[in-house]
């Protein structure tokens, strides 16, 4: 039975709807102003920076900018940026490569001077000099390897493309080239020999007497000999060996090293690769063929032997390694082989082994003129006693090249 029935009134106060909805209405209105007063929601980082970035833009097109060019410029400006260190960095590893062969060349100059002094033997003027005065940098030392009966070449080699007396002098003070023959001794020390090429030197002073026994099968020996004592005695930029039945054009070899000067570990000449001769009795016979792999196999790159040029660094690792570095059979051969494995530049130069007029005159007329000539069939000129003084006529570059060029 319900109170109503009974006549009975309710216990409790009942509210209206409307009160219901207002009072729902009022409290949400009160904690949306509240929300708003105590919890201010921060903008997202990603939205300001969008923000200004659209503003910067809209700066830039009311300025007549276009954004797309702008970020060409800055990607332009980032890739300058890295080549600029990337250039850098080869500028410091090319200062490094040329200090690490400054302290070995002086390291094999001091060595060559403590073995001199062990050795019971005198100094050189030239070592005298360098433990005074230090070290003058030449440009370039030019040996002309000859023998005990090559009086006559070295007589015709004075008489053409060598220069002498003053003008020798003078071309070591004013250009750093330095010319010198390069001779041992004999087997007998201090015999008719020796006494006659020590009589020659005191005549023209243009002789570089190396600690070494002469012989055509020593060649080798006489090359690693000859780099360590020019490093010893000069420190210059480059190191040349030349025969002395060629004919060289000085101003033209200087100004096609001057090319290389800072370059680190050169070799320069015309490079080949002829085949090993295995068979006894033949002239460039190799003992030694069976390294070289199978029968008819050539030889590696390797610069022919009449005239060729080394940088510095690579002269001064001959000289400090010149005890472990092994010899064959041909000077130029050898060469090649002790620059395997190292991190060398192999310059193949033809001007270096032109033939004889007409073929280098030729070339001379053209404008072309040649470094070194030679007969490739004598693997020197031919009778050169006799032909030098023609071929130097016909392709030299003219007694005051060498003044007028600047290396």
């Amino acid at each position: 039975m319900s109170l109503k029935s009974r006549g009975e009134q309710p216990s409790r106060t009942v509210v209206s709807k409307k009160w219901t909805i207002l009072f729902c209405i009022s409290s949400f209105c009160a904690g949306m102003i509240f929300t708003s007063r105590m919890w201010a929601v921060p903008e997202s980082r990603s939205m300001t920076r969008r923000s200004s970035i659209e503003a910067g833009r809209l700066n830039l097109v009311s300025e007549g900018c276009d954004p797309k060019t702008l970020d060409l410029k800055v990607i332009k400006h980032e890739s300058k940026d890295i080549f600029g260190e990337v250039s850098k960095t080869h500028n410091a590893i090319q200062t490094l490569d040329k200090t690490i062969s400054t302290l070995e060349m002086e390291l094999a100059a001091a060595r060559a001077a403590h073995e001199s002094i062990l050795s019971g033997s005198p100094l050189s003027e030239d070592l005298k000099k360098t433990d005074l005065t230090g070290k003058r940098r030449y440009f370039m030392v030019v040996g002309i390897n000859t023998a005990f009966s090559s009086r006559k070449r070295r007589d015709s080699v004075r008489a053409t493309w060598m220069p002498q007396g003053d003008r020798r002098k003078k071309l070591e003070e004013e250009k750093g080239v330095i010319i010198r023959f390069v001779i041992g001794h004999s087997a007998t020390v201090g015999g008719i020999l020796d006494r006659a090429i020590e009589a020659e030197d005191k005549k023209h002073g243009d002789l570089l007497r190396l600690d070494h026994v002469e012989g055509y099968l020593e060649l080798s020996a006489k090359t690693k000999i000859y780099f360590a004592t020019a490093t010893a005695q000069w420190d210059a930029d480059f190191y040349v060996k030349v025969d002395d039945d060629v004919h060289v054009n000085i101003a033209t070899l200087g100004q096609t090293l001057a090319r290389y000067r800072k370059r680190p570990r050169v070799y320069i000449g015309c490079m080949k690769s002829g085949p090993v001769l295995a068979q006894k009795g033949v002239r460039y016979h190799e003992p030694e063929y069976w390294k070289f792999g199978e029968t008819g196999n050539k030889y590696f790159r390797h610069a022919t032997g009449q005239l060729y040029a080394i940088s510095k660094d690579l002269a001064t690792y001959i000289s400090i390694n010149q005890h472990v570095l092994h010899k064959y059979a041909n000077e130029d051969v050898s060469l090649g082989s002790w620059f395997i494995g190292l991190d060398v530049q192999h310059i193949d130069d033809r001007r270096l082994c032109c033939g004889t007029p007409p073929d280098c005159e030729w070339k001379a007329q053209a404008g072309n003129i040649c470094v070194a000539s030679f007969d490739w069939t004598c693997s020197g000129i031919c009778r050169s006693v006799e032909r030098i003084k023609e071929v130097h006529r016909r392709c030299g570059e003219g007694d005051n090249a060498v003044w007028t060029s600047a290396f």
